[in-house]
């Protein structure tokens, strides 16, 4: 009797806090802050991020939270301009109280943001850039990341043309004038230099600013070289890239054009239509045709909480950090608070997302996974693409 009494008191506690926690709980968000782009002319990266931030936040608050809390999204919307985002991103941490500042698009903006999050020991989670700003050795306690860098997907671009014999002299570079393209153009002639061949400098080289379209000068530095390039690098966003595109096409037919990740390729091939046969991408998440689990998922998730949105590999990246961002809350031991997110996120070993690539954070190890995933536009849709293969 005292047996089943003694059981029925533990029951009767167990009960009693998960009340507790309830009502301590239930009624306060999680509340996580992103600033990125939701007008402009990068709007299409910040509104895709966004959706795949969301997707995954709903379906894990429809079954309930995290300890019986509900996760919450303040996004504000900086434009791609960095006096705007260090503006929002002090109302984020200082006003809003959010946890963690999450998916932020853009390596010019994070220029002025990741000394804030240091600053305002705030964790800057999976931000839609590869620029080594957020990649330091050691690493910045506060900044932690999904994808792969731009030294990464240009060494992936730079080494699939020598496999598909094109000699560096016979390459060409597009990029932003800032951060963002000084990053992949650096990380391109890291590359290079690994290959042996040191006079990358002397490429042809043409520049936009950000936030234009006026590529004019930029395309009469590369159509005017002395040998005609047989493939351009573009490291800049989809506006410009596809105006350069179409307008190069006509007289370089056989040159190859490509992009690194953050052009936001569902927005570039929209935006060339037909002429953007060949074109290819260098993405840090699967394409969209891709068996993996996570891509499934995210699909499934994404006709369920927004049924009228195109998937697409910026909004699939999102849902991929939101959902390691979740993996990390759930190992929190004790507090939620700014502290220990980090912590947990670092605890983080050999897990799989659903990528079939095993991801490992540690207090010196911040940088995700390095893994890419090139495509091609064939037939106006994405298909996998083989460097070895396509030089046959």
């Amino acid at each position: 009797m005292q047996i089943l009494v003694k059981i029925f008191q533990k029951i009767i506690l167990l009960i009693c806090f998960w009340l507790w926690m309830s009502v301590a709980y239930g009624a306060e968000a999680i509340r996580v802050g992103t600033s990125t782009a939701l007008s402009g002319p990068s709007s299409s990266l910040g509104q895709d991020m966004k959706i795949g931030l969301e997707t995954y936040f709903r379906k894990v608050n429809d079954k309930g939270g995290i300890y019986a809390r509900k996760i919450e999204l303040v996004a504000l919307d900086d434009g791609y301009i960095p006096e705007v985002a260090k503006t929002n991103m002090i109302r984020l941490i200082e006003r809003e109280n959010v946890l963690a500042v999450i998916g932020n698009v853009g390596t010019p903006t994070a220029r002025v943001t990741v000394p804030i999050v240091n600053q305002k020991k705030t964790l800057l989670f999976g931000a839609f850039t590869g620029s080594d700003l957020l990649r330091k050795d050691p690493p910045d306690r506060y900044v932690i990341n999904y994808r792969a860098s731009y030294a990464d997907e240009t060494e992936n671009i730079i080494h699939g043309l020598m496999k598909m014999v094109i000699r560096p002299f016979e390459i060409a570079f597009f990029t932003q004038n800032d951060s963002y393209g000084d990053a992949g153009y650096q990380g391109a002639l890291k590359a290079l230099e690994g290959l042996g061949y040191t006079k990358g400098r002397g490429l042809p080289h043409g520049r936009y600013e950000r936030n234009t379209s006026d590529i004019k000068e930029a395309l009469i530095k590369i159509l005017n070289a002395e040998i005609k390039p047989r493939a351009v690098i573009m490291i800049g966003s989809y506006a410009p890239c596809a105006k350069f595109i179409s307008i190069a096409k006509r007289v370089l037919p056989n040159a190859l054009f490509l992009n690194v990740s953050f052009v936001g390729s569902n927005a570039l091939m929209r935006t060339l239509g037909k002429k953007g046969e060949g074109v290819i991408i260098s993405q840090v998440v699967p394409g969209p045709a891709a068996k993996l689990p996570v891509v499934r998922e995210y699909k499934e998730d994404l006709k369920e909480y927004f049924p009228d949105v195109e998937q697409g590999s910026v909004s699939l990246e999102g849902y991929i950090v939101a959902k390691i961002f979740i993996e990390g809350l759930r190992r929190i031991r004790g507090e939620i608070n700014r502290e220990n997110i980090i912590t947990a996120l670092e605890s983080i070993k050999n897990f799989d997302v659903g990528l079939n690539v095993p991801l490992t954070y540690s207090p010196t190890e911040h940088s995700g996974i390095t893994a890419v995933w090139p495509v091609i536009i064939r037939n106006g849709k994405f298909q996998p693409f083989n460097w070895t293969n396509a030089g046959k």
